[in-house]
């Protein structure tokens, strides 16, 4: 038998590293914060400020005391949605073809919606 290789599934996540959302299910939902991380395989984003757990940490060299850190979990991407800073609330995002390329824009007010904020 020859031996396959499995393809990795990727998923299609709505939103980019950068991206300024609103989580709107779960524990944060109203919380607003730009998404740090995409994982893709798991189709998981990290927003800051957003889904914090406590870790316990162990003394080491770079943190001698250790003690208790609270940081970012991933959390699904489906519980974030875009968020227009012009318009003030959640929307989609749509595409337009422009002299320069594609550019995403809000559904709601049509404004240019930033790569990286």
């Amino acid at each position: 038998m020859a031996a396959t290789k499995h393809k990795v599934q990727t998923e299609k996540i709505h939103v980019k590293k950068g991206d300024f959302v609103m989580v709107i299910s779960g524990k944060d939902a109203g919380k607003k914060g730009k998404i740090i991380d995409v994982i893709l395989k798991k189709g998981r984003v990290v927003v800051e400020k957003a889904n914090l757990i406590k870790r316990h940490t162990k003394p080491s060299q770079s943190m001698p005391q250790g003690g208790i850190v609270s940081k970012e979990a991933p959390m699904a991407s489906s519980n974030v949605m875009l968020y227009c800073q012009e318009c003030n609330s959640v929307t989609r995002a749509s595409v337009k073809v422009t002299e320069s390329g594609k550019v995403r824009v809000c559904k709601k007010c049509d404004v240019n919606l930033p790569d990286k904020h």
